[in-house]
């Protein structure tokens, strides 16, 4: 299924998608739908949580739902589907995107942190702020979203704690993010590069693991204005889905409704960026980017199977 949060006057409402309707679930729920099952379904990290039952009636309301719980999703104005508090990411998950930027050795999967007070929805504007950057660039990343509380969760048992999937722009301030030396090394402050208003568009829904057969093997592609910027597949992470939640959880407990953030593909702006150290890309299947994200852009973050997430960029 794919869940969405939504408006409805003035009020959020939380939904699934059918073709091109949004089906509210406290609208369809069926007849002796249980109290506790009736609260997910006005609160997304609810729903998360009450697992393969709130499933079972979320599918249940969607077969039955008539037309006065359906809104065109055409009509309809979406909020990002989850509001996390933190969003667990992981950097440097891709060779091409390392290949691209200053020189780097891990035998870990990078961990920074991004904060919830930057999350956005769909159709929602990026606002391109000079006084934080002015080297504001792209990054399509695949999220997952926890569904089982766990700590220390093998690599091998990892699904048994994925609820689903959405899709992130890990929009950056690289002139935050990166200094460089004078010896061409690098210094990395992803906390300020990484943190600021409408720094995390995501959506537009959240898709749960079910529908999706191989999470390493999806479609992964950004647009700017109609411009295709990065291409890639999930099959080409240095570490698997599976890989970052053993990881993660190594460090914390992972609850329903946390999200962990797999890194981006190369073709970003930084890429040519020689001043920061960028490396042009040597490829053609992709739009080498001129330069970083202005008012007026759009950017299509798209993967295969999990959604299609499109944000403008306006002026402060």
């Amino acid at each position: 299924m794919q869940f969405v949060r939504y408006e409805r006057n003035g009020a959020l409402r939380l939904g699934a998608l059918e073709g091109n309707d949004v089906v509210d679930l406290l609208d369809a729920a069926p007849n002796g739908t249980a109290p506790g099952i009736l609260a997910a379904f006005s609160d997304m990290t609810l729903l998360i949580a009450a697992a393969d039952a709130g499933l079972a009636v979320a599918r249940a309301a969607l077969k039955a739902a008539s037309g006065a719980a359906r809104t065109p999703l055409a009509k309809t104005r979406l909020h990002a589907p989850i509001a996390p508090s933190l969003i667990l990411c992981s950097g440097e998950n891709y060779w091409d995107h390392r290949e691209e930027k200053p020189e780097v050795t891990r035998k870990d999967p990078e961990f920074f942190l991004k904060t919830g007070l930057g999350v956005i929805g769909h159709g929602d504007d990026i606002v391109r702020d000079e006084r934080v950057t002015q080297k504001l660039d792209y990054e399509t990343e695949m999220l997952i979203v926890i569904g089982k509380a766990g700590r220390h969760i093998p690599a091998a048992r990892a699904h048994e704690h994925i609820y689903g999937y959405s899709v992130m722009n890990d929009v950056t301030a690289r002139d935050r993010q990166v200094t460089l030396r004078p010896d061409g090394s690098s210094v990395y402050n992803l906390g300020p590069g990484k943190n600021f208003d409408t720094c995390a568009p995501i959506g537009p829904a959240i898709v749960s693991a079910d529908e999706i057969r191989d999470p390493q093997a999806l479609d992964l592609r950004t647009y700017v204005n109609g411009e295709l910027r990065q291409s890639n597949t999930t099959g080409k992470m240095i570490w698997t889905c599976a890989q970052l939640v053993e990881f993660f959880s190594t460090f914390v407990t992972l609850h329903p409704g946390v999200i962990i953030s797999t890194g981006t593909p190369g073709g970003t702006a930084w890429g040519s960026d020689a001043e920061l150290g960028g490396k042009k890309p040597m490829r053609k299947d992709v739009v080498t980017a001129s330069g970083y994200l202005q008012p007026g852009d759009e950017v299509v973050c798209e993967i295969k199977g999990v959604g299609r997430l499109v944000n403008r960029v306006v002026a402060a």
